[in-house]
């Protein structure tokens, strides 16, 4: 890199301070600060959707996948979290921007206390919070690496860098300045993609070149199946895309809440949806072409980013590298401020109810919040090591663990599931968390697929059986609530809702 590169770098970074700026003035409470005030455009709810759904650790540890096992990255990753986000633009999106009008919540864990109680909201909000601290820590890491291949800064440093712009933008514009960043960034990133395809075709000969690499690859990189990303694993990610992208992440559930209404909510998942489906295959194509580039390349999870190091000229390395750094910026400042609504406005009150009253967070709690929350998962990014890597922290401890939590999370909001109550709820997490442990700890010879299946199998198993055979009896708040959910009707009094935090 030279300084054209970081003049680009330089530029990027006065977009977002300019963005972060104006998203400021638009921040007036905690509504605007956690949901954008309910105004949130479809088109920007789902490009923000999109962006946050995935971070720099596609161009180091998928990059590493889609070097060694070839098309299979495409197949476990992006093409099930498009199906997915499809299935939910119609079943889970349009209910939580329904939630906003009928319940005035800011975090996607505040029904929780009307649709099951308290006790429950709280242990799910608690074990959401420390598994996503780790799950950003790793995209932390992430982005290190990818700055240390460019830059030659140390990890730690990089680490460092990233986090104090992302503590800008997010504690000062809150979800206002993620999405439409995270917008800025799409733009960014598209550019940059688009001169990765066009420099690997014309360093392979031309773009005809580009369509017969699988020729001159293995045959296994061809397979769809393979170990060990088995037809299992699939399977048990499907499910677990289907959970995590239609709210069990939390910011991702947080841009429908920020739309308008029902309809908006599922526009911006079909947008979404379909930049799942197509957009993944730009970013990997060069990735798949890389054991052609780089035969015995050392370690594979650098592979895009020296490929765009060698073959573009400068100033394109650095928007390469800008649109790779974006990618995490978007992910971990939109995790920052879900976390954040779910701290103040879901634990706090009930830790310290006289001193934080349910529905009245400040916004100053809230910015110190996401300062916080930022700052400790700075902390994980630099022992990343210690918890056996990136892709470890990324593919098996949030793969096993997002289930047992979204489950009674994301059923909760669907009337078919209307009889698990409280206590299927938590025996479903206990059950789910706990066969993640036993496989992950105590049979330590099962396979990835056993890993992040048994979890989210378990726990969806559990908690749809407690609803058949020991069904809890349905409150009227929560009959009024999941009628509520089925309409875009604004009017929740004529619905008899309410946000009681009865048992």
């Amino acid at each position: 890199m030279n300084v054209l590169d970081y003049i680009v770098m330089a530029l990027y970074a006065l977009m977002i301070i300019f963005i972060t700026l104006w998203a400021m003035r638009r921040v007036d409470s905690t509504r605007d600060f956690f949901a954008a005030g309910g105004k949130m455009p479809w088109w920007l709810s789902g490009v923000s959707h999109h962006m946050s759904g995935y971070s720099a650790a596609v161009f180091v540890a998928y990059a590493a996948v889609a070097y060694h096992y070839g098309i299979t990255i495409y197949f476990w990753w992006a093409f099930p979290i498009a199906i997915a986000v499809l299935i939910g633009a119609w079943v889970f999106a349009p209910r939580w921007a329904r939630l906003r009008i009928h319940m005035n919540i800011e975090s996607p864990m505040e029904y929780l206390a009307t649709r099951y109680n308290v006790p429950t909201q709280q242990v799910l909000a608690w074990s959401g919070v420390l598994l996503k601290t780790f799950d950003v820590g790793a995209k932390w890491a992430a982005i290190s690496i990818i700055i240390n291949v460019f830059t030659g800064l140390d990890p730690a440093v990089g680490i460092l860098v990233s986090g104090a712009l992302s503590l800008f933008y997010t504690v000062m514009g809150g979800l206002w300045a993620d999405a439409c960043n995270d917008f800025g960034q799409f733009i960014v990133q598209f550019i940059a993609a688009i001169v990765m395809v066009i420099a690997v075709a014309v360093h392979l000969g031309g773009f005809g070149e580009l369509f017969t690499i699988w020729d001159r690859l293995p045959a296994n990189h061809t397979q769809i199946v393979q170990e060990p990303y088995t037809l299992g694993f699939i399977l048990a990610y499907f499910v677990i895309y289907t959970l995590s992208y239609n709210g069990g992440t939390w910011n991702l559930a947080q841009r429908f809440i920020a739309a308008p209404g029902g309809r908006e909510a599922r526009k911006a998942a079909l947008l979404s949806a379909v930049l799942y489906l197509i957009w993944p295959l730009v970013l990997f194509w060069p990735m798949w072409a890389a054991p052609l580039i780089y035969p015995n390349i050392s370690d594979p999870s650098h592979s895009y980013s020296i490929m765009a190091m060698e073959l573009l000229p400068n100033g394109l390395i650095g928007l390469v590298l800008i649109a790779m750094f974006t990618h995490t910026l978007s992910m971990t400042s939109s995790d920052a401020n879900a976390i954040t609504a779910v701290v103040t406005r879901d634990i706090l009150p009930v830790m310290l109810p006289q001193r934080f009253k349910r529905g009245e967070t400040s916004l100053v709690v809230a910015r110190i919040t996401a300062f916080l929350f930022i700052t400790t998962t700075l902390i994980i990014a630099l022992n990343a090591s210690r918890f056996g890597g990136v892709l470890s922290l990324l593919v098996i401890w949030f793969g096993g663990l997002v289930g047992p939590i979204s489950i009674p999370m994301l059923l909760g909001l669907l009337p078919w599931f209307k009889r698990s109550g409280s206590i299927a709820a938590l025996i479903s997490w206990a059950v789910g968390v706990g066969a993640f442990f036993t496989v992950k700890f105590v049979l330590t010879d099962a396979s990835a697929a056993m890993t992040v299946a048994a979890p989210v199998l378990s726990s969806l198993i559990i908690y749809i059986a407690i609803g058949w055979l020991r069904p809890t009896p349905v409150r009227p708040e929560v009959e009024a609530l999941l009628a509520a959910l089925n309409t875009d009707a604004e009017a929740a009094s004529a619905q008899g809702i309410t946000t009681s935090q009865e048992a």
